[in-house]
């Protein structure tokens, strides 16, 4: 494969009240692995969207290989080579198509012109050769809706492949996978860039970037600061204090409280499928329970259980000594209780929809009057508030969530339960694909929760999260709580990685 020079010169985006973007340059090698990285609202998810043609509103030059082109449509940019692969991969697979359906889907919609009937053995067969090129095993008959986290994007990147890649943008892609799918996903990275593939390599995990990528642009407030080769003098902070334009203070610690009496407790919870076990837990006031594990140990359905959005098969819940029965989210929010989900796009928000109905939606009766009509008056006067108290940055209550940042995207789903005044807030990866600025505002505002006297479960497979944030841990292995962990101050992330790879399960659960 040709290898392909790329430069964006002068490239500035505007939305309604916002400059994303203002006069950047960018340049990419071909065969290479470039990161590209900034705070929530540096403008890079943005910039690459103009790369793939789904942003078309861009003033500025694009060349390739020194001749300039435009870039307006996803069509555009695939028909240059130009592919991405988003962070929400559920959304861009067709779940009820098969595997090999979903890796030649362009292919299908594109290139059959006036054929009108499909080959399917044909269509199959490609799709194999092009996940054994990858060296990716899959059965090609599969449901797309059946396959993991990390199935769905090896599917994305193989149809990228079809596709004639010369340029990859992935949008942190490691954001839900574990180590050894991590790997697996670096291995393939490496094989396309030796076969003269130029990746972008979006991510806010500066280890991962100093490990996989040649080079690092670092973007802030819509501009590059720098783009500079990736070395081992290179430190870490240094990146994060470029990216944030402060300097780094050291790791969060979490504020020493009084630990309350007993706010909830869950005794021998099991799931309907099994998925989560014989649960038996509970959370104090004052108190932020971590909840830690790895990919796959049962943490998001432990969470959907409690919040109904899982069925219980046995068990019982108690809020402050008082016996629970509710079989929905709409039972669980009634009792008190508050989800902000893993996938914030896919569960959390109403994306297509502005920030004040957003934070009203969990609350909605407060701004119903006669006849159903919703005071819209109230809802954004209200709005206004809350985007004031968790610092939302947007021009307007207006403004559609989707253009917002994944940082501030998550404060409006806490916006919006904070709007509930619920009991227990349940955080499932909160801080999943936002940068270290806005990290340490949502432990903030998750300790002000905390102080108020609510309940407080924190679930992540970051465990420096967990460290410096809970005050006591419940590590979680295949579907059930194998450990629990008292005394935070004793243990560290190798101890959480032991248990949480099901070290010593029938040692019994305190420390």
């Amino acid at each position: 494969m040709d290898k392909i020079k790329l430069e964006m010169k002068n490239v500035s985006v505007e939305f309604p009240g916002v400059k994303a973007l203002s006069n950047v340059d960018f340049d990419l090698e071909g065969g290479t692995i470039q990161a590209l990285i900034g705070a929530n609202g540096a403008g890079k998810s943005t910039l690459m969207k103009v790369l793939a043609g789904a942003n078309s509103n861009y003033i500025g030059e694009i060349f390739i290989d020194g001749e300039s082109v435009e870039i307006r449509s996803p069509k555009d940019a695939k028909n240059l080579g130009i592919e991405i692969v988003f962070q929400e991969v559920d959304t861009a697979l067709i779940p009820y198509l098969s595997v090999a359906e979903n890796v030649m889907f362009d292919y299908l919609v594109n290139n059959m012109e006036k054929k009108q009937l499909v080959n399917w053995n044909n269509i199959r067969a490609a799709a194999s050769s092009i996940l054994k090129k990858l060296n990716v095993e899959l059965d090609v008959k599969r449901l797309a809706s059946d396959l993991t986290l990390s199935e769905k994007q090896m599917v994305l990147i193989a149809r990228c492949v079809v596709e004639k890649c010369r340029v990859l943008i992935l949008d942190e892609p490691t954001a839900p996978l574990s180590n050894s799918e991590t790997k697996e996903l670096f291995r393939i990275v490496r094989q396309l860039a030796k076969e003269g593939v130029s990746v972008v390599f979006i991510s806010h995990r500066i280890s991962e970037l100093f490990e996989i990528c040649d080079s690092i642009t670092i973007m802030r407030d819509g501009q590059v600061v720098t783009s500079m080769p990736i070395k081992s003098e290179l430190e870490q902070r240094k990146v994060v204090e470029l990216m944030l334009g402060q300097k780094m203070t050291d790791q969060y610690i979490k504020k020493q409280v009084n630990i309350g009496p007993t706010l909830l407790e869950v005794k021998d919870l099991t799931e309907e499928n099994n998925l989560v076990k014989n649960i038996n837990l509970r959370i104090n006031q004052v108190e932020i329970v971590g909840i830690a594990g790895l990919v796959g140990a049962g943490k998001t359905e432990l969470c959907k259980t409690l919040f109904g959005a899982l069925k219980q098969k046995s068990g019982n819940i108690k809020l402050n000594g008082k016996k629970l029965k509710y079989k929905d989210p709409h039972g669980a929010v009634k009792c008190g209780f508050a989800l902000v989900p893993e996938e914030r796009r896919k569960e959390g928000v109403l994306i297509t929809d502005p920030v004040y109905s957003n934070i009203s939606i969990a609350s909605i009766k407060k701004y119903t009057k006669a006849f159903s009509i919703v005071d819209k008056k109230k809802e954004k006067k209200d709005a206004r508030v809350m985007i004031g108290d968790l610092g939302i940055k947007t021009p307007l209550e207006e403004q559609v969530v989707a253009l917002l940042s994944g940082g501030n995207q998550q404060k409006v789903v806490l916006g919006k339960w904070l709007n509930s005044e619920s009991e227990i807030y349940i955080f499932d990866e909160p801080t999943k694909g936002i940068d270290v600025g806005a990290k340490r505002e949502m432990y903030q505002l998750i300790e002000r929760l905390a102080e108020q006297g609510k309940g407080i479960l924190y679930a992540s497979c970051e465990f420096q999260e967990i460290l410096s944030i809970a005050d006591r841990v419940y590590v979680m292995f295949d579907g059930e709580i194998i450990k629990e962990l008292n005394s935070i101050a004793d243990i560290n992330e190798e101890e959480l990685l032991y248990y949480s790879m099901g070290g010593e399960a029938s040692e019994g659960t305190s420390s």
